[in-house]
């Protein structure tokens, strides 16, 4: 791509104005009314919680977020020409900070036509994609305001898109939600398109739950930060300090599982849901979860989809990145 003027961003927005507090109260109303009682991931991320994020991937425990930057900055150029594509999508960009390492490579072969990122925070979407159309001139963004589990299918199809799914943000589905997520992905691809998904590979138990329960306590301040977003978005009255953080590792599903253990029996009242709810002590919220994945495991799941892949990256075996087309006729 040719340096030119800048160009301004375009929008999509797919959001109505209440859809964060219907979806809250929709997620609170069918995962605590009764157990097992469980959270939805996204509920993790208000200001105070991506900042403890930020913490959490800077912490020595925490390989991820490193180990994955340096891989896509190893296998760029490679992804660049494997790929074919000339519109790179991102689902879930948030500031699009490793994803530059792609538009780079992209546009230093001249390949580069557009980019679409996709995110439910508005400002971060549009603060990021002013940035980027400075950096790149001439480079048509091409912002989604939604959700990748409900707007993928809305996501435009413009040139050869390679739609990026970074940060192992897959991990955190439970596998019935995996598979409609990947025929989703199915359904959207075109022939010539591809998925670009960043993975965490099983490795050794103890290294995996090190990152999730680190020395200095900064996962269980992040974890338990959701009880405080219920309390000020929902006028519930968890007492945090009432809880625990436990990271288990589930080893039937090769996941961790990160959750709210209640230290005695109590009752919450979640006025905003209209819903009252009894805890017993030792009885837990489930907040999360973290898939860790096999190449193997992951090629079952495309093809049960009528997905392959196409080639893998590795680098130390930390993480993956994955491009994924729609499966060839044999």
């Amino acid at each position: 791509m040719s340096p030119r003027t800048i160009t301004e961003p375009v929008f999509d927005r797919h959001l109505g104005d209440d859809w964060r507090e219907q979806a809250l109260l929709a997620d609170v109303s069918a995962g605590l009314a009764a157990p097992p009682r469980r959270l939805t991931p996204r509920w993790l991320y208000d200001d105070r919680g991506s900042e403890l994020y930020t913490e959490i991937t800077r912490l020595p425990e925490y390989y991820l977020t490193e180990a994955e930057r340096s891989l896509l900055r190893s296998a760029a150029t490679e992804i660049v020409e494997v790929s074919g594509a000339d519109t790179l999508i991102e689902l879930g960009s948030g500031t699009s900070d490793k994803t530059t390492t792609l538009l780079d490579a992209f546009a230093a072969v001249d390949r580069l036509e557009r980019f679409v990122p996709l995110d439910v925070s508005e400002q971060t979407l549009r603060d990021a994609a002013a940035a980027l159309a400075d950096r790149y001139p001439g480079l048509q963004v091409h912002g989604v305001i939604g959700d990748f589990v409900e707007h993928l299918a809305v996501v435009p199809h413009e040139g050869v898109p390679l739609l990026a799914f970074l940060g192992s943000t897959i991990g955190n589905l439970y596998p019935s939600q995996r598979a409609d997520f990947f025929r989703s992905v199915a359904d959207w691809l075109p022939d010539d398109g591809h998925l670009l998904l960043g993975v965490d590979l099983v490795k050794p138990v103890d290294r995996i739950m090190a990152a999730y329960n680190d020395a200095e306590g900064v996962t269980a301040e992040f974890t338990l930060n959701v009880l405080a977003v219920l309390n000020r978005e929902l006028d519930a009255d968890f007492d945090l300090d009432a809880f625990e953080h436990v990271g288990l590792w589930d080893p039937n599903h090769t996941r961790v599982d990160l959750r709210l253990r209640s230290l005695r029996d109590q009752h919450v009242s979640i006025r905003g849901a209209a819903l009252e709810i009894d805890i017993a002590e030792g009885e837990e919220i489930r907040a999360e979860i973290s898939t860790k994945f096999t190449l193997a495991q992951l090629d079952a799941e495309f093809a049960a989809v009528g997905l392959e892949s196409v080639r893998a990256w590795t680098g130390d075996g930390d993480v993956a990145l994955v491009m994924v087309r729609r499966s060839r006729p044999a």
